[in-house]
């Protein structure tokens, strides 16, 4: 019946939350709207931050002063080349070495540790030095950047990742030094420059090297245990993110402290992606006389341990990838997409999405409502978010290949191969990097930022911000599927 007619009650106006804006006074809307207009967007900021850091890379990697002698470098790939840094990936169209000065591979490097640590967290940095305040709207900034899930703690966040970085890339530093130094008989000075620079790009998971062109990359110590194990293990340090390592050296110092399910995950899913990827590696190259066949077993073994490693999100290559076999190459790819583990310096989807979609189709499959790993339930909008970057992640890897390939005659298998490596930021390549045309260069640039910044930052970076709660809720009817 109709109440507001007659002596009936005056109609309530809307509680819902477009019912709140629509009984509001006009004046209250007007005052209102500008307000939540600067309400702060941490994923844009975020995006911006890697996006000037890059230009400006660029422009002091155009200077003269940055170029060996009789180099020159054009704009394009010195923004391709500060692109691959900031994004940690690795992938170039120059030999870094035997084109740019001390100078610009110092600039490089900064790049890359910025990338890796993120521009908030350098920022931040800088502001505890002299003494700053860190604002809460900082810390937002800094939470969507390592992707923790509240904005607490996040000051003791940035001390932690910037000791526990400064403390594996001095590690890394030192044994690299003394190993080339000792058994490759480097000059100290060159190995002492090698190691510190090789040992920031390991932990960073960039790629990057200072070696030739005749043996790129790590291609002179293939199968050496103890490159393998300390370039190795920087890589995997870095990519299993500071949370991981954080919950380890909690558990460390309290043997009763339990780890997370989030350190639980990502510690499992890591050991299977590497114990498979060594053994296919393994199976697939152990007769192929231009990578594993020449070496001996033990050798054999470390090489392709280490090639499951480097996959995920470093782009150092020990065995030449223009000879690898069709088996390694898509163990790769799929090594590449999946990537490294979320709050860290690694690209790709992360080790937790596999895990969850993983756990999700075996929960459609047993047909089971709720996703339960390891005793724990994780929330239905985590693993939609896993889909999410999944399907995100997959279709910008098909349309950048698209692109290229309406560019470019490289093969189809060479293509994917380049796009994957650079939205899972890794920097592997099978060789068609410098003759890329313009426009897939730009191509694989753009792709190696997303991959940087994330797909999901990315895309809400380029949205509104802010998810108002829906003002109608609407009937449930089931569709058919499969």
């Amino acid at each position: 019946m109709d109440t507001s007619l007659g002596g009936g009650a005056p109609q309530r106006p809307a509680t819902g939350a477009a019912g709140l804006d629509a009984g509001a006074p006009p004046e209250r809307r007007r005052r209102t709207a500008p307000a939540e207009a600067r309400e702060p967007n941490p994923a844009r900021i975020l995006a911006l931050g890697f996006a000037g850091v890059i230009l400006l890379g660029s422009v002091l990697l155009s200077l003269p002063v940055a170029w060996e002698p009789g180099q020159r470098v054009g704009y394009l790939d010195a923004l391709f080349t500060a692109t691959s840094a900031v994004c940690v990936t690795g992938l170039v169209v120059v030999n870094t070495a035997e084109t740019f000065s001390t100078f610009g591979e110092m600039v490089i490097l900064a790049l890359i540790q910025v990338g890796g640590l993120g521009v908030m967290t350098m920022s931040t940095l800088f502001a505890l030095l002299v003494g700053k305040r860190i604002t809460f709207r900082e810390r937002l900034i800094i939470q969507e950047a390592w992707g923790q899930l509240s904005p607490a703690g996040m000051v003791r966040l940035v001390q932690y990742v910037t000791l526990v970085s400064v403390a594996f890339e001095a590690a890394g530093t030192l044994l690299l030094t003394l190993y080339w130094w000792q058994a490759y008989d480097m000059p100290f000075g060159l190995a002492l420059y090698r190691g510190f620079f090789h040992a920031v790009s390991a932990f960073n998971n960039a790629g990057f090297d200072v070696f030739d062109s005749r043996r790129p990359s790590l291609e002179r110590f293939a199968g050496d245990p103890v490159v393998t194990l300390v370039i190795g293990g920087l890589i995997i340090a870095g990519g299993l993110g500071f949370t991981v390592l954080a919950d380890l050296g909690r558990r460390l110092r309290h043997r009763r402290h339990r780890l997370s399910l989030h350190t639980r995950l990502v510690l499992w899913t890591t050991a299977a992606l590497l114990v498979a990827g060594t053994v296919l590696v393994a199976v697939a190259e152990w007769s192929n006389p231009a990578t594993l066949g020449s070496l001996p077993v033990d050798r054999k073994l470390w090489a392709a341990f280490f090639h499951a490693i480097t996959p995920r999100t470093a782009g150092f290559n020990m065995l030449p990838m223009a000879e690898l076999t069709s088996l390694t190459v898509l163990t790769t790819i799929l090594l590449m997409f999946v990537g490294g583990s979320p709050a860290g310096t690694a690209g790709g989807i992360k080790t937790t999405t596999l895990a969850l979609l993983l756990a999700t189709v075996r929960a459609t499959i047993r047909g089971e409502d709720e996703l339960v790993l390891m005793d724990r339930r994780v929330p239905t909008l985590t693993a939609a978010k896993a889909l999410a970057l999944a399907v995100l992640g997959a279709g910008l890897v098909l349309v950048v290949t698209m692109g290229m390939l309406l560019w470019d005659h490289h093969p189809l298998t060479a293509t994917l191969f380049e796009a994957v490596s650079a939205f899972g930021t890794v920097g592997l390549s099978l060789g068609i990097t410098p003759d890329l045309a313009p426009v897939s260069k730009v191509l694989i640039l753009l792709t190696m930022y997303a991959g940087r910044v994330g797909p999901l930052t990315l895309a809400v970076a380029l949205t509104r911000r802010g998810r108002r709660p829906p003002a109608v809720r609407y009937p449930e009817e089931r569709v058919l599927v499969g």
